[in-house]
């Protein structure tokens, strides 16, 4: 005779919605780093790298990697206009801050 097993039922809870898929966006303080952003949208920033270059240049789009585009950009080191570009994508690991002009 075939031994019968009992087949133990799934254990589902309600955990509710989740507030955020992206681990970004719940980082403590996120939501004002975001609104800063947001605000310089379409404006003069610096973005300064770790390697102390700088970028000046009217911020197109930063991603949630701190991918920055910018547009009109010089790139300066110590003070000094090093060279002029149109569009510039910086990686955002290697972005030290950015801040309005």
């Amino acid at each position: 005779m075939a031994e019968e097993h009992a087949v133990a039922e799934p254990v589902v809870e309600d955990i509710g919605e989740s507030k955020s898929e992206s681990p970004v966006e719940e980082a403590p303080g996120n939501n004002a780093a975001s609104e800063f952003i947001a605000e310089l949208t379409g404006k003069e920033v610096i973005v300064k790298l770790t390697s102390s270059i700088e970028y000046h240049g009217l911020l197109q789009a930063v991603d949630g990697f701190m991918n920055i585009t910018l547009q009109n950009t010089r790139e300066v080191y110590d003070g000094k206009l090093v060279s002029e570009f149109g569009d510039v994508f910086l990686r955002g690991s290697m972005v030290a801050y950015i801040a309005a002009a």
